[in-house]
């Protein structure tokens, strides 16, 4: 799937999958039709945007999961609640990087 951003049109690899009907039970996650005014109504509001900070985070996620596997050439298998590759300690490794000097997290 790739999302022209500013014009809101839809490119997706088979194009008969932009034509699928979600059904009623399935997930539907909606549409922003205006980012920057979702953005100061939830300052507003003190509400949650619709891209908010867990829709970042699975976003980025996926974005450094195809890296990954077009790095290895490999299928990767994910855990989204562990956060961890599964089939793959190599691609797992490149996950993240070891911290420098006194940086840790706790």
């Amino acid at each position: 799937m790739f999302v022209h951003i500013h014009g809101g049109d839809l490119e997706a690899s088979p194009p008969a999958l932009l034509k699928e009907v979600i059904g009623p039970n399935e997930l539907h996650l909606g549409r922003s039709p205006n980012h920057h005014l979702n953005f100061l109504e939830a300052v507003k509001t003190r509400g949650k945007t619709f891209a908010h900070e867990e829709v970042g985070h699975r976003t980025a996620t996926m974005c450094h999961l195809a890296n990954i596997a077009m790095l290895t050439g490999r299928k990767l298998k994910w855990d989204p609640v562990a956060e961890r590759i599964t089939n793959d300690e190599e691609a797992q490794r490149m996950t993240y990087r070891p911290m420098r000097g006194e940086w840790r997290l706790t």
